[in-house]
């Protein structure tokens, strides 16, 4: 786990990538009904503009909230890593679920112009997003990304 500002910069830049990577391909194969070259071709088309709507998110809202609740109401500071990781990681999809399926709404409307279908395309996108971004979050990426930082980034070697 990061350990100071610059740190957690990083770490959110590496899982923010990998995340909305993978939430891009699963959407765009979702909406198309297969998975193939298109599907990269789009997923990664739309993906910079996915990716800076995260981070922003991710870093000035989502992160906080998800910390103070996570210490506040599931974990204390003497809790096992593992238990932190989850709840932290845990509290941290759901709400970027919400605002990334805002976000997919707001596109799919974009590309259709029904601005009317927008509270629908949210509200079942939701379910959708939440029942792949955990599992892959928990036992995939925060894994991954983890093992990835600390091997770039050794425990003191990123100064506050």
């Amino acid at each position: 786990m990061p350990q100071n500002k610059r740190e957690s910069l990083i770490y959110s830049v590496m899982m923010c990538f990998l995340m909305v990577l993978w939430m891009s391909m699963y959407n765009v194969t979702l909406h198309l009904g297969h998975f193939g070259f298109d599907t990269v071709q789009e997923g990664w088309l739309g993906f910079p503009i996915a990716f800076l709507y995260a981070f922003l998110f991710d870093w000035f809202l989502v992160s906080g909230i998800a910390k103070k609740f996570a210490f506040r109401f599931l974990v204390t500071p003497e809790s096992s890593t593992l238990k932190k990781v989850i709840a932290i990681s845990s509290c941290m999809v759901i709400p970027m679920v919400i605002v990334m399926s805002l976000y997919g709404g707001l596109e799919a409307c974009v590309k259709s112009g029904a601005w009317n279908l927008l509270p629908v395309i949210w509200l079942t996108n939701i379910p959708k997003n939440l029942i792949m971004a955990l599992p892959f979050q928990l036992i995939i990426a925060g894994p991954v990304i983890r093992k990835v930082f600390r091997s770039a980034f050794p425990e003191g070697k990123v100064l506050a």
